[in-house]
């Protein structure tokens, strides 16, 4: 392995002191025209509140009290992935319905002035709480609680091609789905039939169907990217390798991660495979690393890399959000990319097989981040400090 261990649109205006993390890298900027869409991706789905315990050295115990050493918050949901995206430098629009509490004020301010996310289509919901989600990590895993409510109808219209809805999506390179089993969702037909590059991922089939007819949106899309336990449900599959497989015989490219073990990718059009295993790390907290791994595979499929070297960067990108508290915040920029990238530049004895697998990052990394200590720190553990 190659890693060392280590209401008119407009939401609250709270200010902030700027940008907290500013791409230093255009993945896209040698393909970048003037008739090119106002962004690079699309995004829709519920925002969460995410509250992250970490350091817990077992399950809680009821009737006791637990400490946590370590504790972190950020937007949740959702914005995993938008925050993971724009941190890569993908231009990123966001539509999602917001409560008008503090929280909801917090995450529109953090996406919005903290990340750059354009939230021209998101919406604050008079009376509407945000959703919640308390984290706990330990030994190597996490549980999650949640409280929220279905926002109202009357904040339907921020879900692009919803009934009712008065605009379509925004134009954008690519758009990122949640499909779920059973329900078709309006705008990504729409956004395919304009030439949106849809990529889909899945969740748990609560019905225990597992039945890929019934994720009719599967039809639309250009990639679809399961873990290795949902593809091998979905298909029926006796590896997840073979999994890949028989799931492109409904999409055109197929990604099954594999957890500890890496990913995995067949490309139908192609007839290529690859895969990558997965970077030694130890991870404190795995909340978002699925999202992040996506956000890493579009950003290069957009750029236009080999398959291999897609599959290399999501799972770079997701073994660095391990090492932080949460999702959203825990997402890497170029800065810790270019410094992990130095730092194993640096190893001794670094097996010369591993270095190539990521000599494409040579080209990509700022020159100017070679110096800077890694793994960096990112996360904060409070909803947010007062200005002096």
């Amino acid at each position: 392995m190659i890693a060392p261990n280590a209401s008119t649109g407009k939401g609250p205006s709270t200010t902030t002191e700027g940008a907290a993390c500013q791409a230093q890298v255009d993945p896209l900027a040698a393909l970048r025209t003037p008739d090119d869409p106002p962004w690079d991706v699309y995004l829709t789905g519920p925002v969460f509140l995410d509250i992250i315990f970490t350091g817990l050295d077992s399950a809680p115990v009821r009737g006791t009290e637990s400490w946590a050493r370590g504790m972190g918050s950020s937007p949740g949901g959702v914005a995993n992935m938008a925050t993971a995206l724009a941190r890569l430098g993908l231009r990123t629009s966001l539509a999602a319905a917001f409560g008008d509490d503090h929280y909801g004020e917090y995450c529109w301010d953090a996406l919005e002035q903290g990340e750059g996310i354009d939230l021209s289509t998101s919406r604050t919901v008079p009376g509407w709480h945000s959703s919640v989600t308390v984290s706990m990590a330990y030994e190597g895993e996490r549980t999650m609680v949640s409280h929220g409510h279905e926002p109202p109808p009357e904040a339907a219209f921020v879900r692009a091609g919803a009934p009712g809805a008065p605009d379509s999506s925004p134009r954008a390179r690519a758009a990122i789905a949640s499909l779920t089993p059973g329900k078709r969702a309006p705008w990504i037909a729409e956004a395919a039939g304009r030439g949106t590059r849809i990529f889909a991922d899945v969740g748990w089939d609560d019905t225990g169907a597992w039945d890929l007819a019934g994720l009719p949106d599967l039809e639309h899309c250009e990639a679809f990217l399961p873990n290795a336990e949902e593809a091998m449900r979905y298909t029926g599959a006796a590896t997840p390798r073979a999994a890949a497989h028989a799931l492109t015989e409904h999409v055109p490219l197929a990604v099954v991660t594999l957890g500890a073990e890496g990913a995995y990718a067949v490309d139908r059009h192609t007839g290529e495979t690859a895969e990558v295993p997965a970077i030694a790390v130890e991870a404190l907290d795995p909340t978002g690393a699925g999202d992040v791994f996506v956000a890493g595979f579009v950003t290069g499929t957009l750029a236009g890399w080999p398959l291999a070297d897609r599959l290399a960067f999501g799972g770079l990108t997701a073994a660095l959000s391990v090492q932080e508290f949460g999702g959203s915040l825990s997402a890497p920029g170029w800065s810790e990319i270019a410094g992990w990238w130095r730092k194993v530049q640096s190893v001794q004895e670094q097996d010369p097989a591993a270095l190539r697998r990521y000599a494409f990052l040579e080209r990509l990394v700022p020159e100017g981040e070679a110096a800077r200590p890694w793994p960096l720190r990112r996360a904060v553990p409070t909803i947010g400090f007062r200005s002096a």
